[in-house]
């Protein structure tokens, strides 16, 4: 799904071949994302799901652009354990999700 470019994974808590986030301890996580639809009339809809349950979102329709980003962050309690990963809900991405970034980091341990 994603491109296995991975910039930064201290802790090794992203598992690039299945492009999923594993929550190392209990605590409040950072989440941001931005997905880059290139050359697409249609609408894309990006969701972050954290154990299988979309919890943000993200749309990018505008029909009159070649390049558009559907973007949002946001925090979550996760357990540990967790797992937290972007799934593409709507739309298709041509080209792949080459142009995406996905960041998460511990903000503060519970």
């Amino acid at each position: 799904m994603f491109n296995k470019s991975v910039l930064v994974n201290v802790g090794s808590h992203f598992d690039p071949a299945r492009s999923i986030f594993l929550a190392p301890r209990k605590g409040v996580y950072s989440f941001s994302f931005h997905v880059v639809k290139v050359y697409n009339r249609q609408t894309i809809q990006v969701s972050l799901v954290l154990n299988g349950w979309p919890v943000i979102s993200a749309f990018a329709g505008d029909q009159d652009v070649t390049r558009e980003a559907a973007t949002n962050a946001g925090l979550v309690t996760m357990e540990r354990g967790d797992k937290a990963y972007l799934k593409l809900e709507r739309g298709n991405l041509m080209g792949g999700w080459k142009y995406s970034t996905f960041s998460g980091f511990l903000v503060f341990p519970l």
